[in-house]
């Protein structure tokens, strides 16, 4: 058994462990509702933004965009989405044995790169073949230092040319979907090239088009990839506060149970003490006696 001033410094250690990870779960609870927030005002525009672009779309006669165009799938670009921060539990290790499981199944004879937007996923393919930022800055997953629209529209640009001078023949965005504070569920969407709308909405608008319905639909695709992507980041950014803030609630639950294990044994420790000290002195004065 360990003696005293061993358990007492373990107490005090797992005392202040406690305090940080009860600090960093309220922390992740504040910026969780920020994010939560941000990610229910942009759900209605994405919704109204794909209505209108099937309504439109359906009326076509199936002419291909440049978007849209089906190739042999040679060459895959994976935009990882992830943290750039670690201590959120299960997070980003999902993210990662989803790419792992696309390139040893699905894309095992493609060539495939992994534009990481989070440090986490950088970090885990910066030494391999896969590891691709060319166009994107040495450091892509600084997009989380000012997660705004027009910087999010700035990559999905970079990722719409690339695919239109051919150098993708598919774009896939795995994230983290946010559910809740405690679920977040792996997303593997294609990007690139747009998936065709078969059947158009179920309530189809008569709308006038101006200059034309082949034009309208030239804005509307290109627009509802950049909000496709901030949409991404916005859901990953809200599942990576709920995993924190999850991960922490639970760290500082095992910090609160494991103190209390350890004053268990370092009360029973003392007693023994107590104890050995007694039968010492007891000892003592019989052999005084004799």
């Amino acid at each position: 058994m360990a003696n005293l001033k061993e358990i007492r410094l373990r107490i005090t250690s797992v005392n202040s462990t406690m305090q940080i990870t009860s600090a960093m779960k309220m922390v992740s609870a504040a910026k969780l509702k920020r994010a939560q927030d941000a990610v229910t005002r942009m759900r209605p525009y994405s919704v109204k933004l794909q209505e209108i672009l099937a309504n439109v779309s359906s009326t076509l006669d199936g002419n291909e965009g440049k978007f849209s165009q089906q190739r042999d799938v040679k060459n895959v670009l994976i935009v990882a989405i992830t943290s750039n921060r670690g201590l959120c539990g299960g997070f980003n290790n999902n993210i990662i044995k989803e790419i792992r499981t696309s390139l040893r199944g699905e894309y095992a004879n493609a060539n495939v790169k992994i534009l990481s937007l989070g440090k986490k996923a950088g970090d885990a393919y910066r030494k391999t073949s896969h590891y691709f930022t060319e166009g994107f800055g040495e450091n892509p997953h600084t997009i989380f230092d000012a997660l705004t629209f027009d910087n999010a529209s700035k990559i999905a640009q970079t990722i719409m040319d690339q695919f239109e001078q051919g150098k993708w023949d598919k774009v896939v965005l795995v994230y983290n979907s946010f559910k809740n504070a405690a679920v977040q569920v792996v997303q593997n969407e294609q990007f690139l090239p747009v998936k065709p709308i078969e059947g158009g909405s179920t309530s189809k608008v008569d709308y006038i088009y101006e200059p034309n319905k082949e034009q309208i639909l030239e804005d509307l695709i290109p627009r509802s990839l950049k909000v496709q992507l901030f949409k991404a980041l916005l859901d990953s950014n809200a599942s990576e506060h709920g995993a924190r803030m999850t991960a922490m609630h639970k760290a500082t639950d095992n910090a609160g149970a494991l103190v209390k294990e350890l004053k268990i044994t370092y009360n029973k420790a003392r007693q023994a003490a107590i104890t050995n000290e007694i039968l010492e002195i007891v000892a003592g004065a019989d052999a005084l006696k004799g």
